[in-house]
């Protein structure tokens, strides 16, 4: 708690408003957000945890925010917000030189509702047998599902940059945009994907625009015996075939780690209920994953390495 709010108080102005109660500043807000989001719990919850310690003492905070406040706070997250305090863990860590060269971009999709196995199962032997009744709730579904594609540090598990939107499209446009975030916040000099980021464009990008050698795994599209078309796409069907365990390619399993860290550390559901606010509550859950990292950097992850 005490981390993001030295790290919001350098981001976020002090009040919301010239004309508000200025009983709270939005680092104390933040900071409370923080420590909501870490737990899992509601903003009812997390009012009644912070009256039974001295959390919000420390901070400087005379009372504790009811949750009415803590959910207008979070209504002042923005993605501007986002990116500054996500640049500012990244200089954290780069000067305690715990950062690498090297970025894994991927991407996971989240449920908008917290459910059990049993009652998703329930609710697939109750559904409609009606086929276009089935292929209407498929296709709302498939349109409203969250999806949070990340890039990541191979060595630390910081995630570099961040892309939120809603539904199950393809992954290959985000591939300019996370390499971009990434490669002006850091020093990046490789970059790893898997096929679903296989594009011509997405290498000619990486390595003519930037000077970064990517490798992205072939196979997008219909299975096929031909060779891949493009140069790059060439090179990456001769040199990523058959295993690459001990290479470099196996390192893009750290992305996958990073988005288990994620899942079992801050949930794998969100609760906000409209997608703009469910991209704030992805990018949270980022910044809450990069402070975490921040505050324990001998721990980090319990998954070895290659």
């Amino acid at each position: 708690m005490r981390v993001a709010f030295e790290f919001a108080r350098g981001t976020l102005p002090d009040h919301a408003h010239r004309f508000s109660r200025h009983d709270y500043t939005l680092a104390q807000l933040f900071a409370c957000l923080v420590v909501r989001e870490q737990l899992q719990v509601s903003y009812r919850k997390i009012e009644a945890l912070l009256r039974d310690t001295d959390w919000c003492q420390r901070l400087g905070m005379k009372s504790v925010p009811d949750h009415s406040t803590l959910c207008r706070a979070f209504g002042h997250f923005s993605k501007t917000v986002a990116g500054k305090l996500l640049t500012l863990t990244i200089v954290q860590m780069r000067r305690r030189r715990q950062l690498g060269r090297t970025l894994a971009i991927d991407s996971t999709l989240y449920d908008t509702h917290h459910r059990s196995r049993h009652y998703e199962r329930r609710c697939r032997h109750h559904a409609s047998h009606l086929r276009k009744t089935g292929d209407s709730r498929r296709s709302r579904a498939a349109r409203t599902t969250p999806k949070l594609a990340i890039g990541v540090d191979t060595r630390s598990h910081l995630i570099l940059s961040v892309k939120c939107k809603s539904g199950m499209g393809s992954d290959a446009p985000d591939f300019d945009d996370l390499l971009y975030d990434a490669w002006c916040r850091h020093d990046v000099k490789e970059v790893l994907a898997d096929a679903g980021y296989d594009s011509e464009a997405n290498h000619r990008i990486a390595r003519l625009d930037m000077n970064v050698r990517s490798w992205i795994r072939t196979g997008i599209g219909r299975p096929t015996t031909k060779a891949a078309a493009g140069r790059y796409r060439r090179l990456m069907q001769k040199r990523l075939a058959g295993r690459q365990a001990g290479r470099l390619f196996a390192q893009r399993a750290q992305a996958e780690t990073a988005m288990s860290m994620l899942k079992r550390n801050l949930g794998d559901s969100l609760r906000a209920r409209t997608p703009q606010r469910r991209k704030m509550e992805l990018l949270l859950k980022v910044i809450v994953h990069n402070v975490m990292i921040i505050r324990r950097p001998k721990r980090g992850s319990q998954q070895s390495r290659t």
